[in-house]
């Protein structure tokens, strides 16, 4: 060997050890995520905590209501940060899709939940179900009280009485399917009544179930798992969910749904994700964790302990797809009396 070949070698081989050496010691290069959720931060914190020690991936979250998060999807467009959007209800997951701002997931994500939560486009798939509820004081009502039907909360006797969160996505949700059921006239004459019945505002759903606990009002219309949130921070509150009669728009059955935003560069993690919130631990968490008690999407993860089953949950005949042109009647009639500002 030649001293000139030598030298060539011995050069090689030092190159080489200090890539090696460079690769052992570097830092390592781990993959994030920039989630939009629509989702409270205090109920799904630690399902982005697991994923995270799960799959090494570090997520960015922005917590904001879900109709915000969608309305800065538009504004953004293809600029946005977000990687993945989870929504709280399916109708502002419809309003980004329609944008084309949502990609189509694949048909074996799609089929791993019942088909009334998702839609023929592929662009957004349920993670856990709940129904809309009253949730009522118990010193102060008895069930017999409680009117069958949501329309019966403008009648005289609950002056003062009635909570709702007119800023929650699922209140519009729900506004936006009675409308397309019953009409604009009937749910706007509804809300008349609601504010001659001189009905409270509040900033969301847990201050509602929280005002019905303390007896500053008697009843409220929320999502069934809120009465779980609550009750595991103040256990002996008096309060409980009454269901409305069979196909009564008070019963609307809504989903949270996530899809993946379309400008993403990091599709294959945003879709790790999605895998993980239909994985048998974080379906569990979402069911039955601490102060958890929505529905799991998902076959095979039971759901909490004294909940109906949802398939007993007789709510109105309507196609959660059609939400996101339902909201927008459903949000402008609430500007038109006042109800949101």
């Amino acid at each position: 060997m030649t001293k000139k070949l030598a030298a060539t070698l011995l050069a090689v081989v030092a190159a080489a050890l200090a890539v090696a050496g460079g690769a052992a010691t570097a830092p390592a290069q781990t993959t994030s995520l920039t989630i939009y959720s629509g989702r409270d931060e205090r109920l799904v914190k630690p399902i982005m905590d697991r994923f995270t020690r799960e799959t090494g991936i570090q997520l960015n979250v922005r917590y904001a209501s879900s109709t915000a998060l969608a309305t800065a999807l538009v504004e953004e467009g293809r600029r946005s940060p977000a990687d993945v959007y989870w929504s709280q209800e399916p109708g502002t997951l419809g309003l980004v899709a329609a944008r084309g701002l949502l990609a189509r997931l694949p048909q074996r994500t799609i089929g791993k939940v019942p088909s009334r939560f998702s839609t023929r486009s592929r662009r957004w798939v349920g993670t856990s179900a709940r129904s809309r509820v009253l949730v009522y004081n118990t010193e102060a009502l008895r069930p017999q009280q409680l009117p069958a039907s949501v329309w019966g909360l403008t009648n005289s006797t609950w002056k003062g009485k009635i909570g709702i969160a007119p800023t929650n996505a699922s209140f519009q949700a729900f506004l936006g399917a009675t409308i397309n059921l019953y009409g604009e006239n009937r749910v706007r004459d509804w809300l008349r009544g609601l504010q001659a019945n001189d009905v409270r505002f509040y900033p969301n759903n847990t201050s509602v179930v929280q005002a019905v606990g303390r007896g500053d009002i008697q009843v409220g219309l929320v999502n069934h798992y809120y009465l779980y949130n609550v009750l595991a921070d103040t256990p002996n509150l008096p309060i409980r969910n009454h269901w409305f009669r069979d196909g009564d728009p008070g019963n609307l059955v809504l989903a949270a749904g996530v899809g993946i935003v379309s400008s993403t560069t990091k599709g294959t993690a945003a879709q790790r994700f999605i895998d993980f919130l239909h994985s048998k631990w974080a379906q569990r968490f979402i069911a039955r964790g601490p102060g958890a008690a929505e529905y799991p999407v998902i076959k095979g993860v039971p759901r909490r302990p004294g909940l109906p089953a949802l398939s007993s949950i007789e709510g109105p005949k309507y196609n959660l797809g059609r939400l996101s042109a339902d909201i927008t009647p459903a949000v402008q009639l609430l500007l038109e009396l006042r109800f949101l500002r």
